[in-house]
């Protein structure tokens, strides 16, 4: 008889290493301590039973083939490999393995992807019409190859029934603790945190990571000088009405040229511009919060804790505890 909770962990050429040995950690500390009664085994399952040489040049020794898995699976795990491209990564989208995972995913309980390997479950079909998330740096690409998706870049993961995404990398350990917590309740998965030394549920999303202006350059070279102008400006009038007229354009076909270029409104790009300032000083530096709001150009600590709250789901107090560095 199988045990319980059997976990099949797709692995394949290039394949996130973390994305497979975090959650099979958690796997293992489950069962250890719950003296056993957790039930999980992991295995891994590649295109053939050869090494797999993972992104971080580990190599991993598959279990089983995709052939030989069968029906007997508990949990599917499907983790990502990502490519870099110009503007930066891209998520790989193996045929073999979405094909796979298409086969497998009907007699499976339950499916998780970590990471890029949202794209892979995308591509199944296993996501349309769903809720999902991934790593920050490839939710545009996973919304724009797949619409049908409902993609949020900023949880930790994301349940949508039977089916769960993960964010990027680390977060295959959240993923995995609350998969523990559905099985056996947050007492176990809450002793697996303690010896991870980690929370149960970490505070906040990816957003708090991500680069929010890490987009490519703007077909128009104006549009780009008016970018490099707003970041080395942001304690000045920056409304839409003063880059308009910056720009010799009237503000309604500003905001039009403006949007189809950077993909976002000329305030949205503003805040964030200014957010992201403001994380920078925080950070870095031991300056007040008032000095922080006005260096950032958002006035006030009430419009500093409001932009803070909508782009990154965290305090401008609680950002600083955790991402201050040491002055040098």
């Amino acid at each position: 008889m199988p045990p319980p909770h059997r976990v099949v962990v797709a692995v394949f050429p290039d394949v996130d290493l973390l994305d497979v040995t975090g959650p099979a950690e958690v796997f293992a500390l489950a069962n250890r301590v719950t003296g056993g009664r957790a039930g999980y085994e992991v295995r891994l399952a590649g295109p053939g039973r050869e090494p797999v040489v993972t992104s971080a040049g580990v190599r991993l020794l598959p279990d089983l083939s995709f052939g030989e898995v069968g029906a007997s699976v508990d949990t599917l795990l499907v983790p990502g490999a990502v490519d870099i491209g110009p503007d930066g990564p891209v998520a790989r989208v193996d045929r073999e393995v979405v094909e796979w995972v298409r086969a497998t995913a009907p007699h499976a309980r339950r499916i998780a992807s970590v990471c890029v390997g949202a794209h892979l479950l995308a591509a199944a079909g296993l996501l349309d019409g769903r809720r999902a998330t991934t790593h920050w740096s490839t939710a545009a690409q996973l919304a724009a190859e797949h619409p049908e998706v409902r993609v949020d870049a900023d949880p930790i993961f994301v349940r949508s029934g039977r089916v769960w995404t993960g964010a990027g990398i680390s977060t295959c350990m959240d993923l995995a603790l609350a998969l523990v917590a559905e099985d056996h309740g947050e007492a176990a998965a809450l002793a697996v945190a303690r010896q991870l030394v980690m929370y149960l549920r970490r505070q906040g999303g990816q957003s708090q990571f991500s680069v929010p202006l890490s987009r490519p350059p703007a077909a128009r070279r104006d549009i780009d000088a008016l970018r490099t102008f707003i970041t080395e400006h942001l304690d000045e009038d920056l409304s839409a009405a003063a880059l308009a007229g910056r720009m010799c354009l009237s503000e309604r076909h500003f905001a039009r040229v403006f949007r189809q270029e950077t993909g976002t409104s000329p305030a949205a790009y503003v805040e964030a511009a200014r957010v992201e300032a403001a994380r920078r000083l925080l950070e870095t530096t031991d300056d007040p919060l008032e000095q922080v709001a006005a260096a950032a150009g958002l006035g006030s600590v009430e419009t500093l804790h409001r932009a803070f709250r909508k782009q990154i789901n965290a305090t401008p107090a609680s950002y600083r505890r955790r991402f201050r560095t040491a002055l040098a």
